[in-house]
């Protein structure tokens, strides 16, 4: 009998989520970035060992929330934390516990969900001695399934969080073909490519405000080659001077940087063209919100 178990990855913002779900996946299917909040909606990977089939729900950081948009992604936590077999909390195990990791942690534990702790950025450490008292600190508080240090950065533990998961599997039907690694669509995929990139090279102010919509992908039947359109929406006309950059260089260097990696996951040419536009206040416009996919209401 085959057998299936559904998890998700909570924790505040920066604690290697994505990093997580990334590297057992196997493949880039959620954003990776230094700054804060890049998880913006629940980001579904698939991955399978032998007859077990394990699905991920990766979510948005823990923050508090300063608009409509944050509202969202703090209710995609706490929707994703509910009908699964077990939640991985992240935490980075260079920080102490904060209110929000320790509000969540106990409604967990008050609902009886196991939870496993995965402490991440023990390459931060200058000896293990020191995750002694981290893992200290959190277990005084909080019962869990599981306590694993990891270094996703050095792909180091990885293997044993995936041996924690599959313990919970329990018989069941694969709710997905084995072949598939997420249920996002390409052109989500290919959005948040973009939108990664951008994040890398712009200013703290404006990575933020920015939203990317992929409105057409087709491959040309008569050449190898696949044609993206993308237009980047920000919230200001002194951002979108930024984005573009002098002479449209800043644009030219997220576009290119973005195409090789779209290249790369879809293994085929890419012909990538990118727009910049201006919504006003966007985060803050439920319609908006809805037509960038990034709220369920």
């Amino acid at each position: 009998m085959s057998r299936t178990a559904f998890i998700t990855i909570a924790g505040r913002t920066n604690a290697g989520k994505s990093s997580l779900l990334n590297a057992i996946v196997g493949e880039k299917i959620a954003s990776v970035s230094s700054k804060p909040q890049t998880t913006r909606t629940r980001i579904t990977g698939i991955r399978n060992i032998d007859d077990v089939q394990l699905v991920f729900f990766d979510t948005p950081g823990l923050h508090k929330p300063v608009n409509k948009l944050s509202e969202h992604m703090l209710d995609t936590v706490r929707e994703s934390v509910s009908d699964i077999d077990a939640v991985i909390f992240m935490a980075d195990c260079t920080k102490k516990i904060n209110e929000s990791e320790l509000k969540l942690l106990k409604s967990l534990n008050d609902s009886k969900m196991p939870v496993i702790l995965v402490l991440n950025k023990i390459d931060l450490l200058k000896n293990m001695d020191e995750i002694a008292p981290v893992i200290a600190d959190f277990t005084s508080k909080i019962k869990f399934h599981a306590v694993i240090p990891v270094s996703i950065k050095e792909n180091n533990g990885i293997d044993i969080v995936i041996d924690e998961i599959i313990k919970l599997s329990s018989e069941s039907v694969h709710y997905f073909p084995d072949d598939m690694i997420t249920d996002q669509p390409e052109k989500v995929l290919a959005g948040e490519m973009i939108r990664e990139k951008l994040l890398e090279l712009l200013q703290d102010e404006v990575p933020h405000g920015i939203a990317v919509g992929v409105e057409e992908m087709k491959e040309r039947d008569d050449k190898d080659i696949l044609d993206i359109s993308a237009v980047i929406y920000c919230e200001k006309e002194s951002h979108k001077g930024i984005i573009i950059g002098k002479g449209g260089s800043m644009l030219k260097k997220a576009s290119t940087a973005a195409r090789i990696e779209l290249e790369d996951f879809f293994q085929i040419k890419v012909n990538l063209k990118c727009w910049v536009k201006v919504k006003e206040d966007w985060r803050n416009r439920e319609g908006l919100i809805r037509s960038f996919g990034l709220s369920d209401k």
